[in-house]
């Protein structure tokens, strides 16, 4: 038998509400950590144009004319590289195994992986960590403050952004005195860099924006806390 107009109309009114009451959290949370949404969305969408018709395109070219032991070695040699700063940032939180995993790596890789081209460390079973300045100050109580979309960087926090700096000391890049080499380096490990996400892309839904700020958000927290992270759900 059908329910009454007035009591479907009362039901739908009751969901209403709940749904309305569950979602008022979100909202907040979402107030709280994005509270510049108006300029971050104009940001992201100008980083967005810039992707979709130059380090895309660039990106999918190079994965499609490169072969994959090539990827491979590249994409390898600049993880080496980024073992010094995953060194550097392990020392400072106070980590003494997870430094030692990182100089044990970097000797390895450096020495018989031929400067990083083979991931020697991981066969050896030394899993790579991934330590930067930001989740550095996080670990000593500073807070990642709201959520920031940096032109053509992406998408950060007030923290995070700061930190890049001091991350800066920790790169090559500010020691090669020679601009060509340099810029084509920088050059190559961002179109790599570029190129190892162009998976990831399939996993985004909805709102593009909301998902990668959240997804970011939620990321950072998880590598700040080591995984120890509160699962409100």
């Amino acid at each position: 038998m059908p329910l009454p107009r007035s009591g479907f109309i009362e039901r739908l009114t009751r969901l209403s509400l709940c749904i309305g009451v569950a979602m008022v959290p979100v909202a907040v949370q979402a107030a709280e950590d994005d509270p510049w949404e108006g300029v971050n969305r104009a940001i992201f969408r100008f980083n967005d144009v810039v992707d979709t018709y130059t380090l895309k395109p660039i990106a999918q070219g190079y994965q499609y004319i490169a072969p994959q032991f090539v990827e491979d070695g590249v994409h390898n040699f600049f993880n080496n590289i980024g073992d010094v700063g995953n060194l550097a940032n392990n020392v400072l939180q106070l980590k003494p195994a997870d430094a030692g995993v990182d100089s044990a790596r970097l000797i390895f890789n450096t020495t018989f992986g031929l400067l990083g081209l083979i991931d020697v460390g991981t066969y050896m079973g030394l899993q790579r960590n991934d330590e930067d300045f930001g989740q550095t100050l996080g670990r000593w109580g500073v807070g990642s403050g709201p959520y920031v979309v940096l032109p053509l960087f992406g998408p950060s926090t007030v923290r995070d952004a700061l930190a890049r700096y001091p991350d800066t000391y920790t790169s090559p890049y500010r020691y090669i005195d020679h601009v060509p080499t340099r810029n084509t380096a920088l050059g190559v490990n961002l179109i790599d860099t570029r190129a190892s996400l162009l998976s990831a892309e399939r996993l985004v839904t909805g709102d593009k924006y909301t998902f990668i700020r959240n997804a970011y958000l939620q990321n950072r927290e998880f590598k700040v806390k080591d995984g120890q992270v509160e699962d409100d759900f």
